[in-house]
Formats: structure tokens, sequence, C-alpha cells
């Protein structure tokens, strides 16, 4: 049975740090690197749930990107030469497997290995 302050706690949160503290919930437990904490350059792997999916024009050829969260930050994994990735479906969980690097002030993974939840 949750405590009293637990109760308070989630009665006074935003929607917002509820739906981040669902997240890092969800995610726990299954050896990845928090977002929010994954270092550049080096291989990492990340999940989280699936927040956006486009498609994207890069260097003349198409590109599906790919933004998940995990309560702890957003990363976008970038799949060159694709039209569409299937499976790929907001809400869903995600697992993510490269290098990470910044581009325009966000986590990037570009043609990373990927894995549906």
């Amino acid at each position: 049975m949750p405590s009293v302050s637990k109760i308070r706690q989630r009665l006074t949160a935003s929607v917002q740090q509820l739906d981040q503290a669902r997240l890092q919930e969800r995610y726990q437990g299954l050896g990845l690197t928090p977002i929010g904490e994954a270092p550049l350059r080096e291989p990492v792997r990340v999940g989280g749930e699936i927040q956006e999916s486009r498609l994207v024009p890069r260097a003349g050829s198409p590109a599906v990107e790919v933004t998940i969260s995990d309560g702890t930050g957003r990363a976008t994994g970038v799949f060159t030469g694709r039209k569409v990735l299937h499976g790929v479906t907001l809400g869903r969980g995600m697992v993510l497997e490269g290098v990470a690097r910044t581009e325009r002030g966000r986590l990037v993974l570009l043609n990373p290995a990927y894995t549906l939840l």
C-alpha cells in the first residue's frame, strides 16, 4: 500500500512529472543507459517509448527519424536510406544500440541497431 507521502506527491505532481516517472519505471531493469546520462562518441544502449517518427531528407536521400524518451531525456535514431520502419508506432517501446552524438542540441544515433519491445 502506498504511503501518504507518495500519494500526496502524485496528487501535486504535474502531468509531465508523472509521465517522466512512469517512463523511468517502465525501462528499469533492462540494462539500459539512461538517455540523460548517455556518453557521447561511445557505444551505448538506450531505450524508451516512441514519441515521434518522421520521414526527412538527409543529404539527398530519405531517412526515418524515430525519437524515444525514457523520462530522463530524449534520443533520436536516424535510419538513412529508409522510407519506412515497420512496427514503429507511437507509444511502443524501443531499444537503440549505437554510437551517440549531438546534432542541433539533440542526442542522435545514426543507423543504430534496434529492438522493438
